[in-house]
């Protein structure tokens, strides 16, 4: 990974955790659900068992190809793990109002998706 620069730290119970100018984990080592849970707090978010389903198949999705999905191959992602009626664009919208795949991938502790502005 290239170096990263560190804009700010997170501080999650006794633990410092650094994050990037957009709030992405410098070391992805960092992530925990309470760092999830932290960071969705700071976005006024509270993580419901919907929310942590995505966390979870956006992290396969990391471990399996070494990448963060954008939107199109999150959206088939969470359709092939949880079913189509999850797996559509309007209910990662609903979860993750703001872009879907850099959310998720935010909490999930992930880089930013490659072709995400």
């Amino acid at each position: 990974m290239a170096s990263t620069e560190i804009a700010r730290h997170l501080q999650v119970g006794d633990r410092r955790v650094a994050l990037d100018p957009e709030g992405y984990l410098i070391e992805l080592s960092d992530w925990s659900p309470a760092v999830a849970s932290a960071l969705a707090a700071e976005e006024g978010r509270v993580l419901t068992p919907e929310h942590w389903e995505v966390i979870e198949v956006i992290r396969d999705f990391y471990s399996r190809y070494e990448a963060s999905p954008a939107m199109r191959p999150l959206v088939k992602a969470v359709g092939l793990a949880l079913g189509p009626e999850k797996g559509r664009s309007l209910h990662l919208m609903k979860l993750f109002p703001d872009s879907p795949a850099k959310a998720a991938a935010r909490l999930a502790g992930l880089p930013k998706p490659a072709n995400c502005l």
